[in-house]
């Protein structure tokens, strides 16, 4: 969105670096937009304060694509993130002209570590409640954060990997950087091949149950119960 409250709606499949596809014809029905301008717009005669902008989206449309159907439940998780992009500008003829070969200055909610911000484990947390505001309400650890995070790091490497040989390490013994210094309570991690890439599994004790964070090669991240131990 801009400060004349023109909206661009663009679904992404998964992050461009895992080959996603922007449909940019996607739209988000019954979206509600606006804008407050604390100055004036274009006009490099006088000194603006700023301006605010508020979305409000519609639960339909998001729940296309979110965990289930409906507005989220009490406690419910999700990874989000906001970007304002600014390019540097000089005055010109009483006109902003943007000043050329400068590339754009970029702010984001929750710092992802690099200038692409569509790294959605990096992504801030929000979660959800209807309790009313202004009271204390914890925010839910992530379970086995070490074992995600080594799933994590194991993707990352794959992806230096393919890189540098063009294919997908076979075994971990190939990212051996990986293997050592396992968190507590973390299993150490599995990486087996699959008909389009890979799945690293990486288990882990949460209380008395036994828990699993699987990544694949599209960055797809999911938190599971994990099978039981074959003797």
């Amino acid at each position: 969105m801009n400060a004349l409250n023109t909206s661009w709606d663009l679904m992404l499949d998964k992050p461009y670096m895992d080959q996603g596809k922007a449909d940019n014809a996607w739209d988000i029905p019954g979206l509600k937009t606006a804008v407050h301008i604390d100055g004036t717009l274009n006009n490099p005669a006088d000194i603006d304060q700023g301006w605010t902008v508020e979305i409000a989206f519609p639960w339909k449309v998001l729940s296309q694509h979110a965990p289930h159907a409906g507005p989220p439940t009490e406690g419910e998780q999700w990874r989000i993130d906001f970007s304002r992009v600014e390019w540097q500008i000089t005055t010109n003829g009483g006109l902003y002209k943007k000043v050329p070969h400068t590339p754009e200055d970029n702010w984001v909610w929750s710092p992802t570590g690099v200038v692409d911000m569509h790294r959605p484990e990096m992504w801030g947390l929000l979660q959800f409640t209807r309790r009313p505001a202004g009271v204390e309400i914890p925010v839910a650890p992530i379970p086995g954060k070490p074992a995600r995070d080594l799933a994590l790091a194991i993707y990352y490497a794959q992806q230096d990997f393919w890189k540098a040989h063009q294919r997908w390490a076979a075994n971990l013994a190939e990212l051996a950087s990986h293997t050592r210094l396992l968190p507590p309570g973390v299993e150490p991690p599995v990486l087996q091949p699959a008909s389009d890439g890979y799945v690293c599994s990486v288990a882990f004790k949460d209380g008395q149950r036994r828990r699993v964070w699987t990544i694949r090669q599209d960055r797809l991240l999911k938190l599971d119960e994990a099978p039981p131990v074959s003797r």
